[in-house]
Order: structure tokens, then sequence, then C-alpha cells
């Protein structure tokens, strides 16, 4: 089985310093819920975001929804050939059981990651789907301890997917961007021993998730 890490993934609650700002109160109070009870959002919390430290990489739950959509809906994960982990900007590190099926809905999604920070886990029927705990991208490797980190940025060597699907091994971790814009920070990039590039164009991290896992699938499916 492999691992697939989503790194710095800009999913987390609104952060204390910014609670109290009007368009974060404003769009909690229509959600009916307190402002540091849901997810912190650039859609709806722009003003209060400008200047934040790592404001790049931080309020975009939804690139992070679609690259969960796309590495649980596909035969490597429903055959548990894939193990996924979402490492947050915050140091939190959710991780996925067995068949975890995630809302389409964004809406529905950022619902289940509140409840999933207030309770700590979801559970359905006695299993765990969703667990979420404090924990470094270094100690979530020395937990996984794989055979070989493989991460992808632009700062890598240029390879194609189908390349990089060839020199993946059972036990390796895949590790990829969570945030719409930026680089690796150093703590993660130190991690790394293979970095590929897979294009002279910075794609979404959605967009490599789906391309390396359908690639990778391709050499043990077909």
């Amino acid at each position: 089985m492999i691992s697939l890490v989503l790194v710095e993934s800009a999913l987390e609650l609104v952060p204390s310093e910014l609670k109290h700002h009007q368009s974060v109160v404003s769009h909690a109070r229509k959600l009916g819920k307190y402002s540091s009870e849901i997810l912190l959002d650039n859609s709806w919390h722009f003003a209060a975001m400008k200047g934040i430290e790592n404001e790049m990489k931080r309020g975009r739950p939804d690139l992070v929804h679609f690259s969960i959509l796309e590495a649980t809906t596909i035969p490597l994960y429903l055959k548990n050939k894939l193990k996924l982990y979402v490492h947050t900007i915050d140091d939190k590190v959710i991780s996925f059981g067995e068949n975890v099926h995630i809302p389409k809905s964004y809406h529905r999604f950022a619902g289940v990651i509140e409840k999933l920070y207030q309770e700590k886990q979801i559970v359905a029927n006695n299993d765990v789907l969703l667990k979420i705990k404090d924990q470094t991208f270094p100690e979530l490797l020395d937990e996984i301890n794989p055979s070989n980190v493989i991460g992808f940025s632009t700062n890598g060597q240029s390879s194609s997917y189908e390349k990089i699907a060839l020199d993946i091994s059972d036990n390796d971790c895949l590790v990829i961007g969570g945030f719409q814009k930026g680089h690796f920070s150093n703590p993660i990039e130190n991690k790394i021993n293979k970095l590929y590039s897979v294009g002279n164009e910075s794609f979404e991290g959605h967009v490599v998730t789906s391309r390396m896992l359908y690639e990778y699938e391709k050499t043990i499916f077909m």
C-alpha cells in the first residue's frame, strides 16, 4: 500500500487573531456557529486574511476538497491500495479509514470537517472514518515509515507522470501540496528524497493528484 500526504493544506479553523473580524463574524452568524468553529475560507474572509502569515497557503479548503475527492473515488483507494492523510498548515493530520465517502458538495464537506475539528473523530457503525490529531509532517513520516518520500514541485527534477509511476514501490509515500500557490517549506522539503517537476507550469494539487494516481493505477491494475 502506498501513502499520499497532502501537505501544508489550506484547511484550518479561523485562527484566534481573526475571529473578531467583521467578515468572519458575519459569515459565522449566517452559519449559526461561533467564529472559532468555522473553516478559514478566502472566499468569505478575504479582508480578514490580508497580510496574515503564509497568506497564499491558507484559506482554500475547496482545493483540499478537490484533492480528497480525486484520491478517494478511484479503484486504488477503494481496493485498499492507498492510505490518505491531510497534513494542515497548522500542523494537524487528518487520517482516513477504508472506503470513506467524502461529501461531493463542498458545503457538506465543510460541515463534516468542522465537526471533525470539534469531536476529533467521525465514527459510523463503530468504524472510525476520519480522525484528526496534532502532528507535524516529520512525525507523520515516522509513523508511516515509507521506503521513499516522493514530492512534486516546480523546483524538482523534470520528469513525467508515466516515468514516476514506474519508479513507485509498494511502501512509498507521495507528497503533494494542499495549497494554492508557493513551495514546500524547508521542514517538508528536507524530508523528501525524490523531488519531481511534472511540467513547466504550476498545477493545482488536485490535478497532480489525479494524474499521478491514475498513472500508478495503470502499473498495478492494467
